[in-house]
């Protein structure tokens, strides 16, 4: 490849890395420890791709990210973060960066990314600063923010999917929050929760007289919501009747108040969210098609809990931050047992239910330092849970003991093979992709290493 990539990051680990991975695909890269550096060579010459980290010493990556495509119109950038938060990754999506990319990553994934750069030139966007209070490095939630992300600009209707708990609304405030409408109001209601007999005038509002006990003219949601957005949560439980007046209105952007005569303009981005299968629940006839496909325009599915369980450390200590400053009581900390006692859990609340049970846990645990003694009776394992170091061991001799009387001498190899793939894929994590430096801290050979991964080198 003739391309030149650069690398801008204050860790010399992060420079060696990827140069070296770069430099093992006969991709020319120059590494640089800050924007001085980096100042000096534009002087002499251009790249084609520049790879810059977010926070660098004593300065900003975003800011250097600005100051280059000032200079240089199109060229690509991709923002590296060990930061991960929405706010950072709508703030370099709208400062025009091609991608956001959490640490510790894939080299894999850093190399399709890094191809997909150089092929294609960003559009740049405005700048947002505004957080929308969201939080997670799992790969799940990073990409969920990545197009949360891309969305920021733009008006177009989005239907938000996922399970009771996960965060729904804040991925749709999220989307206002970063959107051209952003100054606007953002009125959020709950379509289940309103008696069907009374959501019609609470969307679309009503005249005077319209029914008995209609003494003024009442604005409904939509009207509220001008110049903002709507969101519109368990969609897929409204009564058919009022999805074909919603279908009206996302179509032609205008509806009438109950018991009205004169048509009311619909200036209003509406989101709309469900925990249903809406494809099911069109094709058993409660849900029109012809919605089902004018909300979609875009979809987004919030990930379960279970599905990013490497977030639950960052969610806990913000949620006990949260409910300390809340109760006005001493900020409390999560023991590490605890956390990976909570890691090991399947979150059928998700996210609302973690957060439920910290704020239980800061109210009542004794100490600054929460263990899994102070965990409410219902969360405590009735087998007497090992301790979080011995529970792999815990695990390992249960498998032995239930598969040991029918094994017929392949059950050492088969475990010792599952075991070393595990130890060496989070070597490699551990060490943000490092195979050379995940084999030296193992105490293993590379091709040792290589081979404990499946035969990638």
């Amino acid at each position: 490849m003739d391309k030149r990539i650069w690398i801008i990051d204050d860790d010399p680990g992060i420079r060696y890395v990827l140069s070296e991975y770069f430099a093992s695909r006969d991709i020319p890269a120059e590494t640089f420890a800050g924007g001085a550096e980096l100042t000096t060579a534009l002087a002499e010459r251009t790249p084609d791709l520049v790879m810059a980290d977010i926070r660098l010493d004593g300065e900003s990556g975003l800011d250097l990210m600005r100051q280059l495509q000032a200079d240089h119109p199109g060229l690509p950038v991709i923002i590296m973060t060990a930061y991960s938060d929405l706010d950072s990754a709508v703030r370099a999506f709208r400062g025009g960066a091609f991608e956001f990319l959490a640490k510790p990553f894939d080299l894999d994934e850093v190399g399709r990314l890094v191809e997909k750069a150089l092929q294609s030139t960003p559009e740049a966007p405005e700048k947002s600063d505004r957080n929308a209070g969201m939080i997670g490095s799992s790969p799940a939630f990073q990409q969920l923010i990545r197009l949360i992300g891309r969305l920021s600009a733009s008006d177009v209707p989005v239907l938000i999917t996922g399970e009771t708990g996960t965060g729904k609304e804040l991925v749709a405030r999220a989307l206002h929050n970063h959107s051209p409408r952003a100054s606007g109001p953002f009125i959020a209601i709950n379509t289940a929760a309103i008696p069907t007999d009374l959501l019609e005038s609470e969307l679309f509002g009503y005249e005077k007289g319209a029914f008995t006990g209609a003494e003024q003219r009442r604005a409904g949601h939509f009207e509220r919501a001008t110049g903002g957005t709507l969101f519109l949560d368990e969609i897929g439980d409204m009564p058919l009747n009022l999805q074909s007046r919603l279908l009206r209105v996302l179509a032609e952007g205008e509806y009438y108040r109950l018991g009205g005569r004169g048509l009311v303009k619909a200036d209003v981005r509406v989101i709309t969210a469900t925990h249903h299968d809406l494809g099911e629940r069109v094709a058993s006839g409660e849900f029109r098609a012809d919605l089902y496909h004018r909300l979609k325009v875009i979809s987004l599915k919030v990930p379960p809990l279970r599905e990013r369980r490497e977030d639950i450390p960052e969610l806990v200590e913000h949620f006990l931050a949260q409910a300390a400053a809340e109760f006005r009581l001493p900020v409390r900390n999560a023991a590490p047992a605890l956390i990976d006692y909570l890691k090991t859990l399947d979150w059928p609340g998700n996210v609302r239910e973690l957060r439920h049970l910290c704020q239980s846990m800061a109210a009542l645990a004794p100490a600054a330092m929460i263990g899994l003694d102070d965990l409410p009776e219902e969360y405590r394992d009735p087998a007497s849970q090992p301790a979080a170091a011995d529970r792999w061991e815990t695990g390992l001799a249960d498998e032995t003991g239930q598969r040991i009387p029918t094994a017929e001498g392949q059950l050492h190899a088969e475990l010792l093979t599952r075991f070393e793939s595990h130890l060496a894929h989070a070597a490699v994590d551990a060490c943000g992709g490092n195979k050379s430096e995940a084999a030296r801290r193992l105490g293993i050979s590379r091709n040792t290493l290589a081979r404990m991964l499946g035969g990638k080198v």
